[in-house]
């Protein structure tokens, strides 16, 4: 009866795999698809090749709490020809993230290179900014490379940076 259950698992993991959409940037407002298109130009720079996109390569989900969608570009899986290491690098990969204003107009707030993140559960109070937990370079908590460095920062429509220390 297990080995029936794992089987049924992995053949609904497998099909939804093949039922995910590719990725289209012109699914997205302009600004998200101008952070796209850094991949194509980064891409060319380095000698071409076909820039390949995951299907989650944008999520979209509301980080300012007001209700309207935002967005994080996240490069970990875009490849640029075979190459898999153009956009990443030993500080992480490059992530953007774009924000909804009340005016409809989507603003970059961030832009830089993160080893991973994780989004807060929304909080209790209504409205209020999710926050998101960064792992970066060790470089960005006065370290090196390879150690440990957390950073958390609740996204509103103000652009922020880490600086090294």
């Amino acid at each position: 009866m297990r080995c029936l259950i794992v089987l049924l698992t992995m053949l609904t993991a497998a099909a939804r795999a093949d039922d995910a959409k590719p990725f289209n940037p012109a699914d997205y407002p302009p600004a998200v698809q101008k952070a796209v298109h850094y991949a194509n130009e980064e891409c060319d720079s380095q000698g071409g090749g076909t820039v390949t996109f995951a299907p989650d390569t944008v999520r979209k989900v509301d980080l300012t709490g007001d209700g309207r969608d935002d967005y994080i570009v996240d490069f970990r899986d875009t490849k640029c020809g075979e190459r898999e290491s153009t956009y990443c690098g030993t500080g992480g990969c490059l992530l953007d993230i774009l924000v909804t204003r009340p005016d409809g107009a989507v603003l970059a707030v961030f832009d830089g290179y993160v080893r991973s993140y994780s989004i807060a559960p929304p909080p209790m109070k209504h409205g209020a900014a999710r926050t998101i937990r960064f792992d970066l370079h060790g470089s960005y908590c006065g370290g090196f490379g390879s150690q440990a460095c957390v950073k958390e920062k609740a996204i509103t429509a103000t652009p922020f940076e880490f600086k090294k220390p």
